[in-house]
This record gives C-alpha cells, structure tokens and sequence, in this order.
C-alpha cells in the first residue's frame, strides 16, 4: 500500500491512449499506468474480458477481486472491485465480509477461502481444499476460474502497488482479519 498520491511511472496521457487503455468513456489510472508496455496492457485486458464471460458470474468474481485485494494491501483494486461488486448486484454488506473471505452464502464462502488459501499458500492448496468446493457444487471448469480470477487480480494488485498508481474510484477501508 502506498502513502504517496505519487505514481512511480508517468500516467499515459488520456488523449494519447489507444487500444483497451481507450475503451472506457474515461480511463482509469492502472489502464493508464499499465499502458506503458501494451503486451502487459493486451494482457490485462484480454484476461478481463475472457473472465468477464466466464461460469462464476460477475458477483462472485468481484468478491473474489475483494477478499484479494484486501489480503494484498491493494487500495486500488479494492476500490475499484468494490465499485464494481455493487454494479453487479451485490451489498455493501456482502462485499465488506468478503474483504475478509466470508460470505453468509456457503459456496460464496468456500469460493473465498479457497481464492485466499491460493493467495496465501502461493497455490499450494491440497485435495482437500478443492474438494471443498466440489462439496458446494463446483466443478472444475469453476476451480479453474476461480484460480484465473486470482491469478489476475494477483496482476492488478501488484501493478497498483508497485506503481503506487492513485485510486480514481471511491476510497473503501482496508480491513483486519479478526
């Protein structure tokens, strides 16, 4: 988490973007920061654009990005997620427990856990933990998901961090697992 509002590469300029950088009627500033080396930015956005059309759904893929960004210390990504969980649908609630990997809905709760147990066990998991999701009805082509989406957010997170890149979304707190 950076305390400075001071990115560490030069923001592209707006009228200067093209390609996914120019996409959004405005451009956030991780497009931005991203856009200096255009395979990473094709990346990014090729890997949004495939998730965004895949099984899990936008609600639970934005808590995943959450519960991600809140264990990576990623203000940026926390922000923006959280934004965008509330256009998808779910609560200010539901997005505060997921900053911490809880769901009161139990398959949203073992998707999370399991994203967190691959953030924290850098992939590590056991048959167990994929087990786990199985017993709530995923099936693999969702355990696959569910690690691209953490793989992704694992991208962002770490651009934003990195770069320091300034949050251009509405600021949302950190939380502490109890």
């Amino acid at each position: 988490m950076s305390l400075s509002n001071t990115p560490r590469v030069a923001l592209v300029d707006r009228t200067a973007a093209t390609g996914p950088a120019g996409a959004f009627g405005t451009i956030p500033n991780m497009f931005r920061a991203v856009a200096h080396s255009p395979a990473a930015l094709q990346s990014m956005w090729s890997a949004f654009g495939a998730l965004g059309g895949g099984v899990i759904g936008a609600a639970l893929g934005e808590q995943i990005a959450v519960a991600v960004a809140n264990r990576n210390g990623c203000d940026y990504c926390l922000a923006a997620h959280t934004a965008l969980g509330r256009k998808a649908g779910v609560s200010g609630e539901a997005l505060a427990a997921a900053q911490l990997g809880e769901s009161s809905d139990p398959r949203t709760a073992a998707a999370l856990r399991f994203a967190l147990k691959l953030v924290e066990a850098r992939g590590q998991v056991s048959a167990d933990d994929v087990q786990a999701l199985r017993a709530q009805g995923f099936t693999d082509e969702h355990i696959v998901e569910i690690l691209a989406h953490v793989a992704l957010n694992l991208f962002t997170n770490f651009a934003n961090v990195a770069l320091a890149v300034p949050v251009d979304f509405p600021g949302v707190a950190l939380r502490t697992a109890r």
